[in-house]
């Protein structure tokens, strides 16, 4: 399919009412961290249907998508990157030119969706065996998104059974004060415990008092009830 295409039949199945609905749920009014996004209204099945006929898509093409107003063609560029990455799984040169696109254009990686997406699969894959400064890069900057981007990238790292950069950068945002972070913190420490409960554990202990309370919620949700009690009770 030629970029076109795509947005004749993505634009084809938009849907008004559901276009309103997300733009409530991803908090786009004025002041809000999704502040004038756009959407079509499509469903995510709707739009992973497309993937499979965009692999002949010129790169640059992709890159229209990913600069997008609407955020489903976004979410398509993305996944493009995701499943293109993925199949290059042999060729390095090729990944690491996907990484670098991903990084040069996280400005379009704007809402907590599309950082989920794609950071793990993408970022995260690629850094379980490259250094890893990137990390704190992201983790430096003012962006709230770039922020989420060095959390989530973490994911690939915890299904290899590396949780030290977790650990680190969860740590590091306790005082954040935004609850997409703590949400994406709480997550990732959730994960980890999932794979080794020590872990877990011996972070919960350290620091359970000082986690803000949606992290400390999301760390624990999958622990005992008793000892998740006593956990939230130190919030």
């Amino acid at each position: 399919m030629t970029l076109t295409q795509i947005r004749t039949q993505l634009g084809a199945q938009a849907c008004a009412k559901r276009a309103e609905a997300a733009k409530r749920f991803f908090k786009t009014g004025p002041g809000e961290y999704g502040e004038g996004d756009r959407f079509l209204g499509l469903t995510v099945p709707q739009v992973r249907a497309v993937l499979p006929q965009t692999d002949a898509l010129p790169e640059d093409d992709v890159l229209v998508l990913l600069r997008s107003e609407w955020h489903e063609e976004r979410l398509l560029a993305l996944l493009i990157l995701v499943r293109r990455f993925a199949k290059a799984r042999k060729n390095e040169a090729a990944r690491a030119r996907l990484v670098s696109l991903y990084l040069k254009n996280t400005r379009w990686v704007n809402n907590w969706d599309l950082v989920d997406t794609s950071a793990p699969l993408i970022l995260g894959e690629w850094l379980r065996t490259q250094e890893r400064g990137v990390l704190d890069t992201l983790a430096g900057s003012n962006c709230l998104w770039q922020q989420r981007i060095a959390v989530l990238a973490t994911l690939a790292f915890i299904r290899s059974g590396e949780f030290g950069d977790t650990l680190r950068l969860c740590e590091r945002f306790l005082a954040h004060r935004h609850d997409l972070m703590h949400k994406a913190c709480g997550w990732m420490l959730r994960e980890a415990g999932k794979r080794d409960a020590a872990v877990l554990r011996g972070f919960l202990d350290l620091h359970a008092p000082n986690m803000p309370r949606t992290m400390l919620r999301y760390a624990v949700e999958k622990l005992p009830d008793a000892e998740r009690r006593r956990y939230m009770s130190k919030s």
